[in-house]
């Protein structure tokens, strides 16, 4: 899965470093960077209450559930890539500082 996170350059140089000088890749690093700090977290990661609208699946993605009438319970393929899309397009200009 692709995903965006802003670090600070200075972390960034040392991951890049560090995934250059063992030969692997940064994304190879960073996911064992992450698995290892997910190992020795102290509390655990809390699960939904009863009466939350959030599931945890079997393969560990949240799920939200919402009404029977809700309209995103009717929501197309093209849509959510439209919504997707244009979220991605206002993250980029915020980043770079401009407005839409």
């Amino acid at each position: 899965m692709k995903t965006t996170i802003n670090l600070p350059d200075d972390l960034v140089r040392e991951l890049k470093l560090c995934a250059l000088l063992q030969g692997r890749t940064l994304r190879d690093i960073v996911a064992e960077f992450l698995r290892k700090g997910l190992a020795v977290s102290s509390s655990p990661i809390p699960q939904p209450t009863d009466t939350s609208r959030v599931e945890i699946g079997p393969d560990g993605i949240p799920t939200i559930r919402c009404r029977s009438d809700a309209s995103a319970r009717y929501i197309g393929i093209d849509a959510l890539l439209f919504l997707q899309q244009q979220t991605q397009t206002q993250e980029d200009f915020h980043r770079a500082g401009l407005s839409i």
